[in-house]
């Protein structure tokens, strides 16, 4: 069933500029993840300074200020979930944000797709609830129509293998059956998360732009499920290498608006 939840009024009875204020010289493109210890390494790297907060009632999120090779990026740890994930962008995009590049860890629906390799989703399956909220009913939502030819050159220009196809966005990763797994790999799924969708959605019906890319972890593509490097510490030396890729994509979109 799908859900038919889409309402196009712009405005809600909430919206995110009742919470936050616009700020500053808030830089125009933002990078995000979703580990704490990539963030941490993140902000051991650059210059930084504390420009913003996103509040929720169990944790506060800073949102930085960072100076990569002289240009000014913005930078926060993102919330694993839809809800919350795609509450914090809206506040970031209020805050003055236009373009987001964000990653994180996906289950692979493939075993041949090796651990930490990078994924580069096309479209996302919208098996969460948040989607029907931003857009019309739809099995599917486009992911990354831009910058994708842009990412892939950095990918090649770094040595990076990478795989793309459909991610599987799921709510509920306890649910993730060995049936399901089977009907999204027949729709083109090659892995699963549970934000693609959602952030695609806002960023579509707010006119901003979202760049997602996923580091393989977890295999569901086996007689018993395989952790590989889903938690926060495996590989990390490997995982922290990303940062390079999201940012040289950050650079180039700053430097193409000056």
């Amino acid at each position: 069933m799908i859900i038919d939840s889409f309402d196009p009024t712009p405005t809600a009875i909430l919206d995110p500029a009742a919470l936050v204020e616009r700020v500053p010289q808030c830089p125009a493109v933002a990078v995000s993840c979703f580990s704490a210890a990539l963030f941490e390494a993140l902000l051991a790297q650059y210059p930084h300074e504390e420009i913003g907060a996103v509040e929720t009632a169990c944790q506060r999120f800073p949102i930085y200020r960072l100076l990569v090779h002289g240009e000014p990026i913005a930078a926060y740890l993102s919330a694993v979930g839809a809800p919350v994930c795609a509450a914090q962008y809206e506040e970031i995009c209020a805050m003055g944000v236009r373009t987001l590049i964000l990653f994180g860890t996906c289950g692979v629906l493939d075993r041949s797709i090796e651990d930490c390799a990078v994924i580069v989703p096309t479209a996302a399956v919208r098996d969460e609830g948040v989607s029907y909220h931003y857009l019309p009913a739809s099995e599917e939502v486009a992911v990354n129509p831009r910058y994708r030819t842009t990412f892939e050159g950095i990918l090649k220009a770094h040595g990076v293998t990478y795989h793309e196809g459909k991610v599987w966005t799921t709510d509920a990763i306890y649910r993730e059956t060995a049936r399901q797994m089977e009907r999204r790999r027949a729709e083109g799924c090659i892995c699963v998360d549970m934000e693609a969708a959602s952030m695609a959605a806002v960023a579509q019906f707010r006119g901003r732009e979202v760049f997602q890319f996923f580091y393989a972890a977890d295999n569901l593509d086996a007689e018993q499920w395989e952790e590989r490097s889903l938690s926060n510490q495996a590989k990390l030396d490997v995982k922290q290498k990303l940062w390079t890729l999201a940012l040289e994509l950050a650079l180039l979109i700053t430097k193409s608006r000056t």
